[in-house]
């Protein structure tokens, strides 16, 4: 495993970048909901997927042309089925949430952190570890407490019966289809660019390539208004800056680089912390307040994912 070594004056720590890496990701796109959510006044959900991912795009060329020349780039078709599953994850999930409320979205999104190692056990045709399962299942139901909406004080036999009596509509259908595609991301970008010549920077230049052209097509192909291309509030570009640095860039870039380092299982786990991250920047930044049940659940991501960082 990748490892950068700290020199301390009693001793020498070894801290895995990979993991490091992806817990980074979680915690930019944790705070990515609501700074889209502010992004998407000025503009359609089209238009901002075509902007966010064409910014990407501008900023990772050079480093992709500067890496296609010194021979480090030559495998990048193999990345173009990435950025095509990339789009769908993008589409799924914005049209999903507008059909569904977000604690839900949040909690089926998830479902990618339990259905990853059994599409990777499919794929390896061998059964996914007892360790990841059960960190999985750890992330999971804990993202299931800390996404639930209760009236008053929650109880688990209320939540139990939430579950079995969950309804699901067009909107939570399409977050599933999310979730499986995250899964199938994930262990598709592992399989097509094993053993090939490709960085993870060269490799998230061309996703976000793929995913600026689709979604620029279907753009066109809707008649929508042209002017949402062209907003003109400050306010936006500074979210979308952010939003194509840290949560598209850096956050792409950490899957894709750990992703080479570590098992897909590992990656949809750590990054499954997100709503954890997400929590916690709506308490300190926007002011929301957590029940004793969602704080349980905050708890019990974090907890898998430290064992799982922790874990050789």
């Amino acid at each position: 495993m990748l490892t950068s070594n700290i020199k301390l004056p009693f001793r020498q720590i070894q801290l895995p970048l990979p993991e490091i890496a992806l817990l980074l990701a979680a915690f930019f796109w944790g705070t990515s909901y609501g700074i889209t959510k502010e992004a998407l006044l000025y503009t359609g959900v089209l238009a901002f997927i075509v902007i966010r991912f064409g910014l990407t795009s501008i900023l990772l060329t050079p480093i992709f042309i500067k890496e296609q020349r010194m021979g480090l780039a030559k495998d990048w078709k193999f990345a173009i089925p990435t950025g095509g599953i990339l789009l769908c994850i993008f589409l799924a999930e914005i049209y999903g949430i507008f059909h569904t409320t977000a604690s839900k979205a949040a909690f089926l999104i998830s479902l990618c952190v339990l259905i990853t190692p059994f599409v990777e056990a499919i794929t390896d045709r061998k059964l996914p570890s007892t360790a990841i399962v059960l960190f999985a299942l750890l992330s999971l139901f804990g993202v299931f407490l800390l996404t639930t909406q209760s009236s008053g004080q929650p109880t688990l036999n209320t939540l139990s019966l939430e579950f079995l009596f969950l309804d699901l509509n067009k909107g939570d259908y399409s977050i599933l289809l999310a979730a499986l595609l995250r899964a199938c991301m994930v262990v598709t970008t592992k399989s097509l660019l094993k053993g090939k010549t490709l960085s993870a920077l060269s490799t998230t230049s061309i996703q976000a390539n793929v995913v600026t052209l689709g979604a620029l097509f279907i753009f066109i192909a809707t008649d929508n208004p042209i002017e949402q291309l062209f907003p003109t509030n400050l306010s936006f570009w500074v979210a979308t800056f952010y939003l194509a640095i840290f949560c598209t860039i850096f956050a792409l870039f950490a899957q894709n680089f750990g992703v080479k380092h570590t098992t897909p299982s590992r990656v949809s786990l750590l990054t499954g912390s997100e709503p954890a991250f997400g929590a916690i920047f709506a308490y300190y930044w926007l002011g929301e307040s957590l029940n004793t049940i969602q704080m349980i659940g905050g708890a019990c991501i974090l907890l898998a994912t430290i064992m799982a960082t922790l874990r050789k």
